[in-house]
């Protein structure tokens, strides 16, 4: 307890207060509120640098134990009872609808040797009628950005760091993929609230993963985005990144039971290319595998974001 306590002081929040108060008042008791953990690889951790699988034998999902629902879970699982089915690569309909094959840690090229894996049901099935909160972060597989994100390496070899090769391609198809990812979002967010009727869903951002200022990045550095010019790493950011977290906060804007957890602010100093870096590059520091994803000091952020939106959706008003 005294770990839990520290963490949500440091929060400073009026309803990190409530939170202790409610823990302490039922230090024996089972966890009062069911909380169901939805979400694509940014949720489950997946890469090394998010922690290790801590369940086995493996399904492919990846959940690792210092991703952000198991960091919370450590620190609330006093009163809060986690269900994590989050899952690396899930789409929007993965969640809502779709039995998914999950990955494992494959790669392009690099299939995970434990691969295929069973499918997994619809991350939805988890949610019941008796769920109070439902977190859920997904969007990036249905618009595609691992694939935009490989073409943009693709195109980008050669060019010594010049130009737009990324954009010039791909710029006329990524507003019909938004529109898709704002499609599925609102049925995903509606099939969700028929479920469960009385949870609040706290609809998580994607956090900053490309700098403002895009001179921080250095071309053909593996540890940071290897290939892609600094001009189609700017029309990443501005026209599919930020459009896609504003697709999300539009979405759990329109349902009353949903609210819109943003990463993106708290998380805007340690890009892949800042020397603090909350998101890692194509290789991680320690040269494994990391496809652009949050480490533990990432999910750590998202921990602290989401805690507090967990806990205001809990309290009394």
């Amino acid at each position: 307890m005294a770990r839990f306590r520290t963490r949500l002081a440091l929060l400073g929040s009026a309803t990190a207060l409530t939170a202790v108060q409610l823990a302490a008042a039922q230090p024996a008791a089972a966890a009062d509120y069911q909380w169901v953990a939805l979400g694509d690889s940014y949720t489950a951790g997946v890469i090394q640098a998010a922690g290790d699988p801590f369940e086995y034998p493996r399904d492919g999902c990846e959940r690792t134990d210092r991703s952000y629902p198991q960091v919370i879970d450590r620190d609330l699982g006093a009163f809060l009872d986690l269900t994590n089915v989050s899952c690396g690569a899930a789409t929007i309909e993965d969640v809502t609808s779709h039995a998914q094959e999950p990955i494992g840690r494959s790669a392009p090229g690099r299939p995970d040797p434990d691969a295929p894996f069973a499918a997994v049901p619809p991350q939805s099935d988890a949610v019941e009628s008796g769920t109070d909160v439902i977190t859920v972060g997904v969007g990036g597989n249905t618009l595609g950005f691992g694939e935009i994100l490989f073409k943009c390496l693709e195109l980008g070899q050669g060019s010594n760091g010049a130009g737009t090769p990324c954009k010039d391609e791909l710029a006329a198809s990524i507003p019909a993929k938004l529109t898709k990812v704002a499609a599925d979002y609102d049925q995903m967010l509606a099939k969700l609230h028929e479920k469960s009727p009385n949870a609040k869903i706290l609809a998580i951002g994607y956090p900053t993963v490309i700098p403002n200022d895009t001179s921080k990045c250095q071309y053909n550095n593996i540890h940071q985005f290897f290939s892609i010019t600094p001009g189609d790493l700017d029309w990443l950011r501005t026209d599919v990144l930020e459009p896609l977290n504003k697709a999300i906060e539009k979405s759990a804007g329109t349902q009353d039971s949903a609210a819109f957890v943003d990463l993106y602010a708290s998380s805007a100093d340690h890009s892949v290319c800042d020397d603090g870096k909350w998101v890692e590059g194509i290789l991680d520091s320690d040269n494994r595998m990391a496809l652009v994803h949050p480490n533990a000091r990432g999910h750590q952020n998202a921990a602290d974001q989401v805690t507090e939106a967990v806990l205001n959706a809990i309290s009394p008003s």
